[in-house]
């Protein structure tokens, strides 16, 4: 017997749910994205932390203590962390989660052009990494002057080169073909495994969009609000901007999954249609008229907040009879 996944109530039908896995399997794919990074800490020897527990009275065993091996506020060294900031902000924004570490889905036929921006992107990390081992030196002097008898030559590489790499592979999540020869009963379950995983990944993205949809709608109806004292917030273009890549980016990826979801972000495009950030701060009845048709559209996110069950997982008995 598989094993059975408890699940809560769910708000739509499992037809619903199953029809939306097996289309979200037919069009994506399993991406996964991994960082090779040079760690910038390491923790004190038994004895450094034996030295530094006497000065406390206390024991070195009971002691966690460690070093920063170089200054990670350097320019050199933010400009690396910056771009994979990009990177993981790109992958996340081209693809869905899938509950499995490190994995997200992609569409099919966004895998060329993923392959083309992320080659882009390691170039961009590779020159980073190069103009950072060029104040190496700067970086490994300053920390042998600030960390005194901790310093340890012996902590420092070389050099930076191909300490910090990024890579991606497309893996399959599919049940090999070669298991139903071997054992049938386990290719079925195994079929039944992966099947539910998909449906689990198509209320994982409802989540996504539903949370990210709440935050931003709330940040800009709090800016567009009036403050304390009676005069408007200050707000960034990013706001309505935000907001509007959000409508075309769950254009791509929503697979049509949840009606109401759908109302909710439509009713926001259009409220957001032709609205520029400039407008509503030159135009005070405007800047209104927004504020309160999106604190209803808010108020129905809110709701839906709350009535969502936490997962909605269907039983293999329940996936065979629906």
């Amino acid at each position: 017997m598989p094993k059975v996944l408890e699940m809560e109530e769910p708000t739509t039908g499992s037809t619903d749910v199953v029809r939306a896995g097996h289309k979200l399997r037919g069009a994506m794919a399993p991406v996964r994205v991994a960082f090779t990074w040079f760690g910038t800490r390491k923790s004190l020897s038994a004895e450094q932390k034996a030295q530094a527990a006497e000065s406390f009275g206390a024991e070195g065993q009971f002691l966690t203590a460690g070093k920063k091996l170089i200054d990670t506020t350097h320019p050199a060294f933010k400009s690396v962390t910056a771009v994979r900031g990009r990177i993981v902000c790109y992958w996340k924004g081209a693809s869905l989660p899938f509950p499995e570490p490190g994995l997200r889905l992609i569409r099919q036929e966004d895998i060329a052009e993923f392959d083309v921006q992320m080659t882009s992107l390691q170039a961009e990390l590779a020159e980073a990494v190069a103009n950072l081992d060029q104040h190496y030196a700067e970086l490994r002097n300053a920390a042998r002057d600030r960390l005194g008898s901790l310093f340890n030559l012996s902590d420092y590489p070389i050099t930076l080169e191909g300490l910090f790499a990024i890579g991606w592979e497309f893996p399959s999540v599919e049940v090999p073909e070669y298991l139903q020869r071997l054992n049938p009963q386990l290719y079925e379950q195994e079929c039944r495994r992966v099947a539910n995983r998909f449906d689990e990944a198509v209320l994982l993205a409802e989540d996504a969009f539903l949370g990210e949809l709440n935050r931003l709608v709330s940040h800009l109806t709090d800016r567009l609000s009036g403050g304390n004292d009676g005069k408007p917030k200050v707000f960034r273009d990013s706001a309505v901007e935000n907001l509007q890549d959000f409508f075309t980016r769950f254009q791509q990826l929503n697979i049509r999954s949840n009606a109401d979801l759908d109302g909710l972000v439509e009713q926001a495009r259009r409220i957001l249609t032709g609205v520029e950030p400039q407008q509503l701060r030159d135009n005070a009845s405007r800047r209104q008229q927004i504020a309160s048709q999106l604190a209803g559209v808010q108020a129905s996110v809110d709701g839906m907040l709350v009535d969502r069950p936490r997962r909605t997982i269907l039983r293999p008995s329940q996936r065979e009879s629906s």
